[in-house]
């Protein structure tokens, strides 16, 4: 299906069977569940399907053919080079001498994008990372809510769990912080029925897609005002920051040096080279966090123009359908919080936090909010006169 130092040769049965399983893992389900669908469907194994079409691999055919593992389908979903790219420095030998193959960790893979065509779009293969981050296990009774693993506390963080049970209707079926325990946790009950989260998640999502179909354009406006030029100010400063750390790394490695060679030939005593050498590696442990910390930050703010893409694609879809879906809910919301319920006028009432995918909360304008954005889009020359009609 694919090799790294070369372009690839797209195998269209094979790749049909990859972009499924993305499918499957937008749609909600996990490596088991994908892999047991995948062996009810009687797909065929990699190896049993290389063996089919007379390509030689190191594998016997398996006894079952169509026996998917849980651990392929996670290589197959965590495999970047599906999105057009090549992935280069996975791993490396220990010495030319010894040929120990070392596994390196993924913040040193070279990534080269756009060297063959793609199988996997990259919006569907970056939603797909971030929704293996959140396990979303079944309850006993093999129900599952839409917002499995999107749930959570507004106030301790924590997740809040999907209850179902036998005994409760579809309609009794709810919400309840993990932190709770039946009032002996350290958090408060946090509690809201599938249904209602169902009926104000829908309600908001329509709102958001029935904006963006009649003022995309505002809406896209909307966005780069609020974090624009506070995010370019930003991504400038991660990376100076970075550049000024990885420098003091690398210099702190030509100190160590250096004072190991001068407690070798005596010119540092044993006392002062243990305190010196221990302050450098303290400093460059909290370094190489540092980068680490600040390279994970710098990631996800790139990322945000690839997520409003896959937003911009999942509100049309619901446009074109009017319901939600596993597959819609994935790729439009990124977080739910749920606060604890109020009382007001003798009725309780939950208030609901939706943090959609790119954009995080969304306030959507009145008509007077429009039209003053618009003629600021129009001075600025950012729209044509007649789309402020």
């Amino acid at each position: 299906m694919g090799i790294s130092e070369r372009p690839w040769y797209i195998d269209e049965p094979a790749a049909q069977i990859i972009r499924r399983i993305f499918a499957l893992c937008l749609a909600g389900k996990g490596p088991t569940q994908i892999a047991r669908q995948l062996e009810k469907e009687k797909i065929l194994t990699p190896t049993a399907y290389f063996h089919s079409i007379g390509r030689k691999t190191s594998n016997p055919v398996p006894a079952n053919i169509y026996g998917w593992c849980e651990s392929t389908v996670e290589h197959i979903l965590e495999n970047q080079q599906y999105t057009g790219c090549t992935v280069n420095g996975k791993s490396t030998t220990v010495s030319y001498k010894v040929h120990k193959v070392i596994e390196n960790p993924k913040e040193e893979y070279q990534i080269i994008p756009n060297t063959q065509e793609a199988i996997i779009d990259e919006n569907v293969w970056l939603r797909v990372q971030e929704l293996r981050k959140n396990k979303r296990r079944p309850t006993k009774t093999n129900r599952k809510s839409l917002f499995s693993g999107l749930v959570f506390c507004a106030d301790c963080k924590s997740k809040l769990h999907f209850c179902a049970a036998k005994s409760l209707k579809r309609n009794q079926e709810f919400f309840r912080c993990a932190n709770y325990k039946d009032g002996r946790g350290s958090c408060t009950i946090h509690f809201i029925r599938d249904v209602v989260l169902e009926m104000i998640v829908k309600e908001a999502v329509a709102g958001l897609a029935d904006f963006v179909r009649c003022y995309e354009s505002v809406f896209l406006y909307m966005q780069k005002q609020k974090c624009g030029e506070f995010q370019k100010k930003r991504q400038q400063e991660l990376k100076l920051s970075m550049e000024n750390s990885r420098k003091r790394i690398a210099d702190l490695d030509k100190l160590f040096s250096r004072i190991y060679e001068d407690n070798v030939i005596g010119k540092l005593s044993d006392e002062r080279y243990a305190r010196m050498a221990a302050e450098y590696e303290s400093e460059q442990r909290e370094l190489l966090e540092k980068v680490k910390e600040e390279e994970q930050q710098l990631s996800e703010m790139e990322q945000k123009s690839v997520d409003m893409r896959l937003l911009l694609q999942g509100l049309r879809e619901f446009t074109d359908m009017n319901e939600l879906t596993p597959t819609i809910v994935n790729k439009l919301i990124r977080r739910i919080e749920v606060h604890n319920p109020e009382k007001k006028h003798a009725r309780k009432s939950v208030k609901v936090d939706i943090y959609f995918t790119a954009v995080g909360l969304v306030s959507l304008p009145d008509e007077q909010e429009i039209r003053k954005m618009m003629e600021q889009m129009r001075s600025a020359s950012q729209i044509p006169k007649q789309l402020t009609a």
